[in-house]
């Protein structure tokens, strides 16, 4: 198990955190323990309550893949699973998360091997400057996990609509899909 405890109060100091410790939070703010697994690894950590789970990763745990683009869930930048379903790390408490399982992007390669969806991102050109990729692939994971065979490209591009790519016209976006949907069902029929 990883910890990351902070430093304990003394006797004399309240049970509170300052902003450098938490994330950004009050000096007079709660701490609150919160344990959950990600990519595989528990952890427990105290934090600010109000803590999201976005500077959690980023900041707690140094897992920087998980990127932060508008802070309101309009950009899909933030994508994470959580319990195996895609969510926006950037409006999803921490502490929300209590005894699940979170996989970023940093954690959905196997053994030095890109996830097939990485391969077919890079295979079809389905990136430029790359600050979206790592939560259009995260988005991407959970649309063929969720629709199986059932993708075509309307589909891809209905599904993908939660995610703002501003450097592509999503077309090689979209073909990385489809392609990598056909990978993964490859690779899960092999399992």
């Amino acid at each position: 198990m990883f910890s990351i405890f902070k430093k304990s109060p003394s006797p004399s100091t309240p049970a509170t955190t300052s902003a450098s410790s938490a994330g950004g939070s009050s000096p007079s703010a709660p701490i609150t323990e919160v344990t959950l697994t990600v990519n595989g690894r528990t952890v427990t950590a105290e934090i600010d309550p109000r803590m999201l789970l976005v500077q959690f990763l980023r900041e707690s745990l140094q897992l920087t893949g998980t990127h932060v683009g508008c802070d309101t869930s309009q950009c899909g930048a933030c994508v994470v699973h959580l319990d195996g379903r895609a969510v926006k790390a950037c409006t999803t408490l921490a502490i929300s998360c209590e005894g699940a399982s979170v996989t970023t992007i940093e954690g959905v390669g196997q053994d030095g091997q890109l996830h097939p969806m990485q391969e077919a991102f890079r295979n079809n050109h389905g990136l430029q400057c790359g600050y979206c990729t790592p939560g259009m692939i995260m988005s991407a994971i959970d649309i063929v996990n969720r629709r199986g065979n059932q993708l075509d490209e309307t589909t891809v591009r209905h599904e993908l609509e939660g995610n703002i790519c501003r450097c592509t016209g999503y077309h090689n976006i979209v073909k990385a899909v489809l392609d990598a949907a056909g990978r993964m069902k490859v690779a899960q029929a092999a399992e």
